[in-house]
């Protein structure tokens, strides 16, 4: 059967996570090993149809994260960091290849089967933080929980004591606009982790804010990776921190490798 796939982008993937299912999806699952990776991808191809004919992205990709490790992933602008989260998180497709991810092959899920994955195993970070204006914090916070049916009472107690962990517990009642762009990203963490899932993926989630800021939300995520367990992804320029990560890796002519210590790498 030909699945309904389609690539979304971050403001599409936000506003679906209020329409996500409520029924629970079947799921391919991977190997059933307690000590199976918790990501696994294997000849990971992504193409792209151009002008001049075929042009891949990523060719025979191969990439293995244990659970509780934290990743970095740097490289230049274009070499294809964004799209290998997407892929990861069941936001775009691959061409060819095996995707492993919190033990569901990823590569074969439906558009619907796809959201209730999101939902149930990823929280997703972007660089800019794609909150609801409308909404209070808390109400942004919540919005994941509300999609999979949980009681409004429930959700926006789980919501607030969320703020809590992000250092935001009275700020619950403000909207976007009367934060500042660290305390936004701080809800946007939230609203990522409130569902309490396996993998977070996180796409520059440092990259509006001052080196201040950057400094005091990535120690945030570290704090919050290693008391939730989480096993984490993080696409970065700022070497600073991605030194800081279990490993690093680098997305360079389709393929990841690692950075060796004490390597310079210069982004663009």
């Amino acid at each position: 059967m030909k699945m309904n796939r389609m690539n979304l982008s971050p403001q599409a993937a936000a506003a679906q996570a209020s329409r996500a299912p409520r029924e629970t999806e079947s799921r391919a699952e991977g190997p059933s090993s307690t000590e199976a990776p918790v990501i696994q991808v294997n000849g990971l191809r992504k193409s792209y149809r151009t002008a001049r004919g075929s042009l891949d992205l990523f060719r025979d990709l191969d990439l293995q994260v244990e659970a509780g490790e934290m990743v970095a992933i740097v490289g230049q602008s274009g070499a294809g960091k964004s799209t290998l989260l997407h892929i990861l998180g069941a936001l775009d497709a691959p061409s060819a290849g095996t995707v492993y991810c919190a033990s569901t092959n990823v590569a074969t899920l439906t558009t619907r089967e796809a959201a209730v994955f999101r939902n149930r195993e990823i929280g997703y970070v972007w660089q800019f933080h794609y909150l609801l204006p409308e909404f209070t914090a808390e109400e942004n916070v919540a919005m994941p929980l509300l999609a999979r049916g949980t009681r409004r009472s429930e959700a926006m107690g789980q919501a607030a004591d969320w703020l809590g962990e992000v250092g935001l517990k009275d700020r619950g009642d403000h909207r976007p606009g009367e934060l500042s762009g660290g305390e936004q990203q701080r809800v946007a963490l939230a609203r990522a982790l409130v569902c309490r899932p396996r993998v977070l993926l996180a796409d520059e989630p440092t990259g509006d804010l001052d080196s201040t800021t950057a400094a005091n939300v990535f120690g945030l995520i570290e704090g919050l990776h290693q008391s939730h367990q989480l096993t984490s992804i993080l696409v970065t320029h700022n070497m600073d921190l991605a030194v800081r990560c279990s490993r690093t890796l680098r997305l360079e002519n389709g393929q990841l490798k690692p950075l060796a210590s004490g390597a310079h790498f210069m982004p663009n």
